[in-house]
């Protein structure tokens, strides 16, 4: 069995994959930094009494200079942007990642502490640790090896999978089984958009509709902890690892109609990357290049 259980984990994957993990998960990490640099800056000039430092930040012994606070923004941008292209891919990946971590973590020190972008940390984390530039990347200085690119891969799922088998074991130990009876989605769906409407923010557009109804909470109630705690499907692999992404992405899309609630890494779909196989992609858009030559 021990045997069997190492063979799966260590299966051999194609590097094409890995490294388009590499691009999609990097280019998202790159693009998020970037478009957070005017909302860093407004957290630099917060005043220091609203510094409430998590993670690696509470190292500090108070908020850092504004000037420091956007240069290491910056860097971490460029080192995504080296992270995304495969240069010097064994040195500089770690440092991207360790930058990712410490420029989140920065931002979610003044206040609200935000988990939207937890597993994008942890799959750069995953891809910094893998010889995922072998392939279609910038040639490091040093060569890659040419094997193990299936474990990563695997890890990258199964940090998938912990995030929503966790937020399914939180339901069962906060509500337990009342949690399918749709009762407390009600009143968080409830609770949530009256906020919003007394701050003058959008109400989500099925919000009132679902409240109307209760059998249609309590199937979404089911929905969400069946999503939640079948997640470990998605280490199976082929169409019941497609399927359940496919279900998962569902469940935030809907979270979206009821509560205007956004995780963009998963809605955009790059969480479940992993579980499909992105190379193909590429070998179908040259195939379509072609024949459109043709």
């Amino acid at each position: 069995m021990t045997r069997r259980l190492v063979g799966w984990w260590f299966a051999e994957a194609p590097a094409e994959r890995l490294a388009a993990l590499r691009i999609l998960v990097g280019t998202y990490g790159l693009v998020w930094v970037v478009a957070r640099m005017v909302e860093i800056d407004r957290v630099a000039r917060l005043p220091e009494r609203q510094f409430a430092p998590v993670g690696p930040i509470a190292l500090l012994g108070g908020p850092l200079p504004r000037a420091a606070v956007l240069a290491i923004a910056a860097a971490t941008a460029l080192l995504m942007a080296a992270f995304v292209a495969g240069i010097a891919y064994r040195a500089v990946a770690p440092v991207a990642a360790a930058a990712l971590v410490w420029t989140l973590s920065y931002r979610n020190s003044w206040g609200i502490a935000f988990h939207t972008e937890n597993l994008l940390v942890l799959h750069v984390a995953a891809l910094a640790c893998a010889p995922a530039a072998d392939a279609w990347a910038i040639r490091p200085i040093w060569r890659g090896a040419r094997a193990g690119y299936g474990w990563p891969i695997k890890l990258m799922v199964a940090l998938t999978a912990a995030t929503y088998l966790l937020a399914g074991i939180a339901k069962l130990r906060i509500a337990g089984l009342a949690w399918l009876d749709g009762d407390l989605l009600r009143n968080q769906i409830a609770y949530d958009n009256v906020r919003k409407a007394v701050l003058g923010d959008r109400i989500a557009p099925l919000a009132t509709t679902f409240l109307a109804h209760g059998p249609l909470l309590v199937a979404f109630s089911v929905a969400t902890l069946a999503i939640e705690l079948g997640a470990p499907l998605a280490l199976a692999g082929g169409r019941l690892a497609r399927l359940w992404a496919l279900a998962a992405w569902g469940f935030h899309l809907g979270v979206v109609l009821l509560m205007n609630i956004w995780f963009p890494y998963p809605l955009f779909g790059i969480a479940f990357v992993p579980v499909l196989a992105p190379e193909t992609w590429v070998a179908r858009l040259r195939e379509w290049r072609r024949a459109r030559r043709r």
